[in-house]
């Protein structure tokens, strides 16, 4: 009898963790992360000046598929945007998947607070993500129309203050898990098309106008936090990049911050 109470007593105590398991998805979820990265790197190029930067996120997504999200990091250095030393990105989009392939299309404003006016731009982007077993891949596509942050206000023949210029992105991602593993192998590599010339208090989203960048490297689970590893460039000349300076802020070596180096990061997602 005794077997037969306790038996019961372990199904009654089951029955709610169950109820839970099979409880309808909540129409609002809320996720989130944080990392330690040893230099923020933008389309390759860096933010921190080669030095650690702190980020983290904050993403609120509905069942329908709309979404908002904030994304933070410290900056130091490369035009130091008006004075800012905080870089704070505002994102909405719709996501919505269709055959195993996911649509993504939404906005991000960039901004810098506490530096000076005219630094702050929206940009606009289109993402197609596709995973096939293990693997996963996805392009995207951004485009940021006419705005002063993006202008040629100084550092060319055609430049004057005021000036409006608009700036193209496109790139593609993939990632390939090693079965058996919580290894993550992933690859980047990126096409930025702009004005040649600095925008207001010496920014530029696009250095030197065009230009590549790329990335190699890999991720490693340790639940709950991956730590990462890779190496991020561009096909930036050194002869261009002498145009990030004096401009731009660069290492104490005089090393470009657009130049090749290996990246290590610390993230956890909840």
């Amino acid at each position: 009898m005794k077997y037969a109470i306790a038996l019961i007593a372990v199904l009654c105590a089951a029955t709610p963790a169950l109820a839970q398991e099979q409880a309808p998805p909540k129409p609002i979820t809320v996720s989130g992360s944080i990392a330690l990265v040893s230099d923020y790197r933008f389309r390759g190029v860096s933010q921190s000046d080669k030095n650690a930067a702190v980020q983290g996120g904050l993403t609120a997504s509905h069942e329908s598929g709309f979404y908002a999200a904030l994304w933070g990091s410290n900056l130091a250095g490369w035009g130091t945007f008006g004075g800012a030393n905080m870089e704070l990105d505002v994102i909405g989009g719709y996501k919505r998947s269709f055959g195993g392939t996911t649509v993504d299309v939404g906005l991000t404003w960039y901004m810098y607070p506490g530096g000076a006016s005219k630094t702050d731009f929206a940009e606009p982007y289109v993402k197609l993500s596709h995973t096939l077993g293990p693997v996963s891949a996805l392009v995207g596509v951004a485009y940021a129309p006419e705005q002063q942050a993006l202008g040629n206000w100084s550092n060319t023949p055609e430049s004057r203050i005021g000036d409006k210029e608009d700036n193209f992105y496109v790139w593609g991602d993939a990632s390939a898990g090693v079965p058996g593993t919580a290894l993550t192998v992933k690859g980047h590599v990126g096409y930025s098309s702009g004005n040649p010339g600095l925008g207001p208090n010496g920014t530029s989203v696009a250095p030197t106008g065009d230009y590549v960048d790329y990335l190699v490297g890999a991720d490693y689970v340790i639940a709950p936090v991956t730590l990462g590893i890779a190496f991020v460039g561009t096909d930036i000349s050194r002869r261009d990049s002498a145009y990030l300076l004096p401009n731009f802020a660069s290492t104490k070596d005089g090393r470009s911050i657009a130049s090749g180096k290996v990246l290590f990061s610390v993230s956890a997602g909840f």
